[in-house]
């Protein structure tokens, strides 16, 4: 019997200690108590406590417990005020089925759970219940696989749902992309990595925030599987992992980045880490690196502890910092990158100074604090980027063209969802029957996409004539993306707005128009109407200064308690009575649009200002009041240099202003469609001159090299009030080397000769350089330039990129016989110019001649032309091959 007992006793306490094992979200009880601290220190940070009750939930399990006290720790503000306790409780209970049902589930270590398959956020997206929705479509699909070949079988389902498309900033959520059925790098990324964590594997986004080679940006996956890190292309399924079309640009760069929610304790190198999250370099993963030391020191010569040292790639022909560090006591810092140059930007209290960093060539750099406001200078940087170092694995023909058949079918079964969109005839015939504005309902309709039925039904609720043209000029106010994610009760909220001005324009884009910044719209003006009583509406329409004064009052401002989230909503900023800066001004201009009250955020300072008939006021929240603007202009000369006659803001030039601190700040003007001509130019700012306020700017300009190289110059300017000042804007220039000359859209169409079908030069060509010519058939120029050509047969296929030669037309093309030219490279592909290429090329390159043949140009599918000839050019092959090997 006393056996029998001690044998139950024994078993009772295996499966107690089994139990609580199991029942641990977090075992390790020292990080447990760290977690509890930080989670104590975000509930006092809030003035509102009752944004926590779901953890006073009774029926919560220890591993839920624990689970939500780990989130809330570490979650941004947005995600606390925006999301109710229990869509986040459903997410930990639903990453907990995927673990228990999945066959690599027990396998996953704790840590790696922890970080990156319990949260939801992936980086700055609105959150929804993708992850529930995911594992329906993916749990039987993946679960018979190994881990290895569910990542790569996860993202062909994410091929099946999404492709790529350039869109704004604002990140959507993982529903609404796959609603779309695009998105950009930063959407289709967020989108694996939600649908990787959905079934239980660890997956994080990674990012280089710019290209040190070329002016763009990227962002893909990194996924676990049997004990290493592996990346993919999201939405661009190969093969095998470790492979994607950005393999060499990758070579090239010189950060990527990663943010993990919560404290992470990862064998990476930190770059830094807040109250959010923990910023990670994994640049090792991808390129040669080197680490490089920053003292920072005083005129003299003195270490400065807790500088501010911004490492900046030359990008976008501005210098945009890309790893914020602060300088220890001895006034040291440092980084790892690869072996490339960038530009470091020491400041504090309002003194500066910079100095080019070339990682690699320099182990240690002393920059110091010797310029403030005021101060005048000129220099020349001369920027070199990593040379390239690509590592490819091996893809068997097999693999291949398995991997090219799957595409297919993914692309039919996508292309199929996207059928079932309203089509513009549809949309015609709608706005038809309800009398509306046929050119516009159609635009916008077929703009909405997968979010059409939403719009539409939006429409049919306009019945009086004031109502239908104000419904559809609010919906000409919000974005592209705007459309393909909008919510009903919003749209009709903001058709509810209050008009208290009696200028029209400014009541459609100041008021009723529900976009303020980068937010996620929400009906925020029902909101207001019911928690401001009515008494305080008459009180702030009639002196907006005391809502000025409110706001600096009540909501209390902390830069760290949102980072890595979209802006606050502002009924959540009112719930929490705490805001980072950014979401407390969307707060104010929403709370002052609700009340019929014109605001806005100026899209170029990033000023919150009231507008009035006598023009925009500055709203001062540190003063509580207005501030007046005290302005000066800014004019400049230019003397143009070869193929480019106008800069291009963003292209070849930028304008920052001096912070009190003595950071940059970009001044934001609208970059327009490049492919139709539009955005700010030198012409159009700086010719004649433009207002700004007055105070200290740096210009920045910048000639890239076909190289991946810039030829920089840093003006610094002053700007006095009421004054005018004159500067020069110049291109450097390098006559010795391969340049960027313009710029050509890779992704235009033509038609093959071959099928008739039409197809992007991009899918064409793949990545890198191309050659495009269009050809006046039996014309001599053209025959002098395809049997140059033929004469440099050997060297273009020894190079390898394809040269594309269309015709004008499909009449030109019967004209032409390829027995003629028995030697072109067998690297050429023939087509129909039916998409216009040739005037593109006409227009960005900026020809004299519209209709003389041929032109030919070397591009790449970064967009960057460095080679344009038109017209009878004798010696092509040899211009070609000249430009080619400077490559």
């Amino acid at each position: 019997m006393r056996r029998a007992t001690q044998l139950f006793g024994i078993c009772w306490l295996l499966c107690l200690l089994a139990a609580c094992g199991e029942s641990h979200f977090m075992t390790d009880a020292s990080y447990r108590s760290r977690v509890e601290q930080d989670f104590q220190q975000k509930k006092a940070l809030m003035p509102q406590g009752e944004l926590f009750t779901i953890l006073d939930d009774a029926s919560l399990s220890t591993y839920e417990q624990e689970a939500l006290e780990f989130l809330y720790a570490y979650m941004p503000l947005a995600d606390i005020t925006d999301y109710p306790g229990e869509f986040h409780l459903m997410n930990i209970r639903a990453s907990q089925r995927a673990a228990e049902e999945m066959p690599w589930g027990k396998t996953i270590p704790e840590d790696l759970f922890r970080h990156f398959v319990l949260p939801v956020r992936v980086n700055n997206e609105q959150l929804d219940s993708a992850r529930v929705v995911f594992y329906k479509e993916l749990k039987d699909r993946v679960k018979s696989l190994s881990l290895y070949d569910a990542i790569l079988e996860v993202n062909h389902w994410c091929h099946e749902k999404a492709v790529y498309m350039p869109s704004d900033a604002r990140t959507s959520s993982p529903l609404a992309t796959v609603s779309t059925a695009y998105g950009r790098c930063g959407e289709e990324s967020t989108l694996l990595v939600a649908a990787l964590r959905s079934v239980g594997i660890p997956a994080r986004q990674v990012y280089t925030p710019r290209w040190a080679h070329t002016d763009d940006n990227h962002a893909w996956v990194e996924a676990w599987a049997d004990g290493k890190w592996h990346f993919l292309g999201a939405c661009e399924p190969e093969p095998v992992l470790d492979l994607g079309w950005f393999n060499a640009p990758a070579s090239r760069g010189m950060l990527m980045h990663t943010k993990v929610f919560g404290r992470y304790e990862g064998k990476e190198e930190v770059m830094s880490v807040n109250p959010t999250y923990t910023e990670i370099n994994v640049i090792d993963n991808y390129a040669p690196t080197a680490r490089a030391k920053v003292m920072v020191k005083d005129e003299a010569g003195n270490p400065v502890p807790d500088a501010c040292v911004e490492f900046k790639l030359y990008n976008y022909a501005e210098f945009y910092t890309v790893a914020t560090k602060h300088t220890d006591d001895s006034g040291m810092c440092g980084l790892t990158a690869g072996k490339g140059d960038m530009l470091v930007w020491a400041s504090k209290d309002g003194r500066f100074g910079f100095s080019k960093l070339s990682f690699g060539k320099q182990s240690e750099l002393t920059v110091t604090l010797d310029k403030q406001s005021g101060d005048s200078f000129t220099v020349d940087i001369d920027i070199v980027p990593p040379a390239e170092s690509a590592n490819l694995p091996e893809v068997t023909p097999e693999q291949r063209a398995e991997n090219d058949r799957r595409l297919a079918i993914e692309d039919s079964i996508r292309n199929a969802y996207v059928g079932k969109f309203i089509s513009e005839e549809a949309a015609r015939n709608f706005a038809r029957d309800y009398k509306l504005d046929r050119d516009a309902v159609a635009k916008i309709l077929v703009a909405a996409r997968g979010n059409y039925r939403v719009i539409r039904e939006f429409m049919t609720r306009l019945r009086s004539d004031n109502s239908r043209k104000g419904g559809i000029d609010l919906l000409q106010q919000i974005s592209a993306k705007d459309l393909r994610d909008v919510r009903l009760d919003v749209l009709i909220d903001h058709m509810q707005s209050r008009v208290r001005t009696t200028n029209a324009g400014y009541f459609r884009k100041y008021v009723r128009n529900p976009r303020v910044s980068n937010e996620m719209l929400t009906p925020y003006k029902t909101f207001f109407g019911k928690v401001i009583s009515k008494e305080d509406v008459e009180a702030y329409v009639a002196e907006p200064m005391k809502m000025v004064a409110w706001v600096a009052k009540n909501i209390q401002v902390n830069k760290e308690c949102n980072l890595g989230a979209p802006p606050v909503f502002p009924e959540g900023v009112w719930k929490a009575r705490l805001a980072d800066a950014h979401s407390r001004d969307i707060f104010f201009v929403s709370m002052a649009r609700s009340m019929g009250v014109p605001a806005r955020i100026d899209e170029v300072t990033g000023k919150v200002q009231l507008i009035t008939d006598d023009g925009a006021i500055d709203v001062n929240f540190e003063a509580a009041g207005q501030a007046p603007a005290q302005r000066g202009r800014l004019a400049a000369t230019y003397t143009p240099i070869q193929s480019l006659d106008n800069p291009k803001y963003y292209s070849h030039f930028t304008i920052s202003k001096v912070t009190p601190q003595g950071n940059l700040q970009l001044l934001s003007y609208d970059e327009g469609d490049t492919d139709m001509g539009g955005g700010v130019t030198w012409s159009s700012l700086l010719k004649e001159g433009t207002s700004l306020d007055a105070g200290d700017y740096i210009l920045v300009t910048g000639t890239r090299l076909a190289s991946g190289g810039v030829l920089a110059q840093m003006t610094s300017l002053n700007v006095k009030a009421g004054g005018r000042t004159e500067t020069k804007l110049v291109m450097r220039e390098n006559k010795d080397e391969v340049q960027v000359i313009g710029n050509f859209n890779s992704e235009s169409l033509f038609t093959t000769l071959e099928g008739g079908n039409k197809q992007s030069l991009l899918q064409a060509c793949g990545r890198g350089y191309f050659v495009v010519g269009i050809l006046g058939v039996n014309q001599e120029p053209t025959n002098h330039a395809l049997r140059d050509i033929s004469a440099l047969k050997t060297d273009l296929e020894k190079w390898g990129r394809k040269l594309v030669l269309l015709f004008p037309n499909q009449e030109q093309a019967g004209k032409y016989h390829a027995a003629d030219f028995p030697d072109l490279p067998n690297t050429v592909i023939y087509g129909i110019d039916t998409e216009d290429i040739a005037q593109q090329i006409v227009k960005n390159m900026k020809l004299k001649r519209k209709d003389t043949l041929p032109i030919f140009i070397i591009a790449d599918t970064f967009n960057r032309v460095v080679f344009v000839s038109q017209g009878y050019t004798i010696g092509l092959g040899e211009q070609l091959m000249k430009t080619v090997k400077g490559l």
